[in-house]
């Protein structure tokens, strides 16, 4: 009996989408390597793929456990592989073992591969079309723990967002092209880019009142590296983070992706947040990084405790946070540790912490302390920060940030020099 290709693998948008990427028939990138590999090393596999698949054959942009492969090994038959199914479905497939699910153990290359355990995430073009897939195989049939499902949609969305960071680019380098001036980069599509790299907002605590800013320097039309982030990275507990990639553009776009998806997949497995910086400073440095790009970035991680909450916190060359006590008091929050992507040894630390009713926890980058006025070098600086959140006392998170948002500029006189990142988590009083 043979086997019918699903109509949506032969949707023709979709695979004018799969054209679209560019991707076919390329040679492996360290942009989808390292989310690959990532993937293998978070569930514990020795193989995964980052696959698109068009209307003949599964193409494997990554293979991590497959060895030196020809471009002509770097593929099969679309009827032999499971990716068919993500595409007719649009849905995660988790198979702990092949042979109890008939819409695998029936194909050729889960035979020919000797695959016991499969799972595999959906992975997106721009306007939603499924492209192909993120996988995981096993040799032998396993339980695929919650944990693992998360890390996986995770990454998928990281390699979905790869590619639409790429769609986004060679659209503002045709609008470049269709002005006939290379310098001119869309302010829009920048700003736009940017927003993608940062949560489209902060999720609701029970207990807590969250609250973020990204401020770009003046007259800046660059993508740059700023980046924050707060997620639930598993039962009870909160991480959040917030980093400073050296360096404007493209490549600092990248790395800030991969930083937050990183972060995102690593979080879950950890308690401690110097562990989730040093897996984050590995995966830099598999990147492999030739132009000397490095981040600093502050990581929180936390979970309620009676009326308040608790956690622990690591620096990595970072601007210290700020903890402001109910009573006024301002504490600064730092520990040793090196900017990541640089050195395998980090010398990362962790410090506790306690938020009670009426505490703040302040997290920014340097382009709030290092504002400065038009041809001054008198910066805002630590004390004056920590002076102004010492006022802050009566005002929410949401104020809280707007107010030291606007205090730099001011000071400033609106000639930001730095782009600014700011993060506020505060337990209300009673």
């Amino acid at each position: 009996m043979g086997f019918e290709i699903p109509q949506a693998v032969l949707d023709p948008k979709r695979l004018s989408a799969v054209q679209a990427t560019g991707l076919l028939d390329t040679e492996p990138e360290p942009s989808f390597d390292d989310l690959a590999l990532l993937a293998a090393r978070v569930t514990g596999t020795r193989r995964a793929f980052v696959t698109l698949v068009d209307d003949r054959r599964v193409f494997w942009k990554s293979a991590i456990g497959m060895g030196e492969l020809s471009m002509s090994e770097r593929q099969s038959p679309v009827a032999e592989s499971p990716c068919h199914i993500l595409i007719a479905t649009n849905e995660p497939l988790l198979a702990g073992d092949v042979t109890a699910d008939p819409r695998l153990d029936c194909l050729a290359a889960v035979k020919r591969m000797e695959i016991g355990a499969w799972a595999g995430y959906p992975i997106h073009g721009p306007d939603g079309e499924v492209l192909g897939g993120l996988c995981v195989v096993d040799e032998a049939p396993r339980t695929w723990t919650d944990i693992d499902a998360q890390t996986l949609a995770t990454l998928a969305r990281a390699v979905s967002g790869e590619i639409m960071l790429r769609d986004a680019l060679a659209r503002s380098e045709r609008h470049v092209a269709e002005l006939q001036a290379a310098g001119r980069v869309s302010e829009e599509l920048a700003r736009t880019l940017q927003e993608s790299l940062l949560p489209p907002m902060m999720p609701e605590v029970s207990g807590l009142e969250a609250a973020a800013t990204y401020i770009p320097a003046a007259g800046g039309v660059n993508v740059t590296g700023d980046f924050y982030d707060l997620f639930m990275a598993s039962g009870s507990r909160w991480c959040a983070i917030l980093g400073d990639v050296c360096g404007h553009g493209v490549e600092a776009a990248q790395i800030t992706a991969l930083a937050r998806y990183t972060m995102r997949a690593d979080a879950p497995r950890h308690v401690s947040p110097s562990k989730v910086l040093e897996q984050l400073n590995r995966a830099l440095l598999a990147q492999r990084v030739k132009d000397g790009r490095f981040l600093t970035a502050v990581c929180a991680i936390f979970r309620p405790e009676g009326d308040g909450f608790t956690g622990m916190l690591s620096t990595a060359g970072h601007p210290s946070a700020l903890l402001r006590h109910g009573d006024g008091t301002v504490e600064a929050l730092r520990t040793r540790g090196v900017v990541l992507g640089v050195l395998e040894e980090t010398g990362l630390e962790n410090v506790r912490f306690d938020l009670r009713p009426g505490d703040t926890l302040l997290l920014y980058s340097d382009g709030v302390t290092e504002a400065h006025p038009p041809g001054q070098q008198d910066l805002f600086g630590d004390e004056r920060l920590i002076a102004l959140l010492t006022s802050c006392g009566d005002l929410d998170a949401h104020e809280t940030v707007r107010r030291i948002g606007d205090a730099a500029l001011e000071y400033s006189r609106g000639h930001m020099t730095d782009d600014m990142a700011i993060l506020a988590l505060r337990v209300p009083p009673p």
